[in-house]
């Protein structure tokens, strides 16, 4: 792949990073692998404009798993697709020998990054994966993010003309075998919207209607 930099951040050119870029390369569709290459440059920038110290590789590694528990290979699991995702991060970085506290930061930034409003307040490495989605799917800080910036990255990394649509389809397509998973975050909106049976867990009613008698 040709390299790429825009502002001083580039892809990291160590070992591991190379093999995990092939390893999401070889998993994910163009779409997840451009999607989750282009985190990595929003929260590396925002990184930049805020002014964090944060290990590069790092981010990249959380920005390149965090959405792979949506690939076919999960599609028999149970659990969150956030945790597959970080999961798999932390089988990875195990093989590499990181340390538990670097491995632990991965790991939470995949896990947390569609939980809003916590990350932010955590490790750099955490929040800017968060910060990344948010730019990407959401638009979160678009306009704190100068054209040419935004240019060159789509440019190296295409949304293509339908993102914003392929990007639920994808949601779904990992997702809708577990539907009970998505209790308590915005995964439940791409279900409520592109399945008409799914029927929304609610909170309220479900401490009315535990067996506490009180």
């Amino acid at each position: 792949m040709p390299s790429f930099e825009i502002d001083g951040v580039r892809i990291p050119d160590s070992a591991m990073a190379r093999e995990l870029t092939q390893l999401i390369r070889d998993t994910e569709s163009d779409l997840l692998f451009h999607h989750s290459t282009r985190v990595y440059f929003w929260g590396s920038l925002a990184g930049k404009r805020k002014g964090l110290i944060f290990d590069p590789e790092l981010l990249y590694t959380g920005a390149m798993f965090h959405d792979i528990g949506l690939t076919e290979r999960y599609r028999d699991s149970e659990f969150r697709f956030e945790v597959d995702g970080a999961n798999a991060a932390r089988d990875f970085l195990e093989r590499h020998g990181l340390s538990e506290r670097d491995i632990e930061k991965v790991w939470t930034a995949i896990a947390l990054h569609t939980t809003p409003g916590i990350p932010e307040h955590m490790h750099p490495e955490i929040a800017l994966v968060t910060a990344g989605v948010e730019m990407d799917v959401l638009g979160l800080a678009y306009d704190q993010v100068p054209d040419q910036q935004r240019d060159a990255v789509v440019q190296a990394h295409p949304r293509g003309p339908s993102f914003k649509n392929d990007i639920i389809d994808a949601f779904y397509a990992g997702m809708k075998h577990r539907p009970d998973t998505t209790f308590g975050t915005v995964n439940d909106d791409v279900l409520a919207l592109r399945d008409p049976s799914f029927r929304r867990m609610d909170f309220c009613t479900i401490i009315l209607g535990s067996d506490w008698r009180s």
